[in-house]
């Protein structure tokens, strides 16, 4: 078996698109991705919104927290993936180079969880192949 290929997934505040992301990426490519997220200026927590969406989709939330970009620089990253247009304008360098792709979500802060609900379908549909791609997955 192969070792699977991990991926960062920035944002700003890793308290919402970026977390979703981690989540989906880690189920839906089970096996052949580790996801991972970070912020550059993390929130003190994840979005409720985010939490109650993720659960709504039968994914697990158990252990999320918002981390700093600065949590994850020794890891070993296969792909960077930017999913607001602030983290891709502020995204650090890492110890090697890594391929970087920029796919921005909606900031669905402070509305209903129909919004979050839309996000968290929208990063499935979007960002998974995307992945799938940039990776020869």
């Amino acid at each position: 078996m192969n070792t699977p290929q991990t991926v960062l997934v920035l944002c700003t505040g890793n308290s919402c698109r970026s977390q979703m992301a981690e989540v989906l990426l880690n189920h839906d490519l089970a096996g052949r991705v580790r996801a991972l997220s970070a912020g550059t200026r993390p929130q003190p927590k994840v979005a409720d919104g985010a939490i109650a969406a993720l659960k709504q989709a039968g994914l697990p939330t158990g252990g999320l927290y918002p981390k700093d970009v600065e949590a994850v620089m020794n890891e070993s990253i296969d792909l960077v993936v930017t999913v607001c247009d602030n983290a891709r304008e502020t995204c650090p360098m890492f110890p090697r180079p890594a391929p970087h792709i920029h796919l921005p979500f909606h900031d669905p802060h402070g509305e209903p969880l129909e919004s979050f609900v839309a996000v968290r379908d929208d990063i499935r549909a979007r960002l998974i192949p995307a992945v799938r791609e940039a990776l020869g997955l």
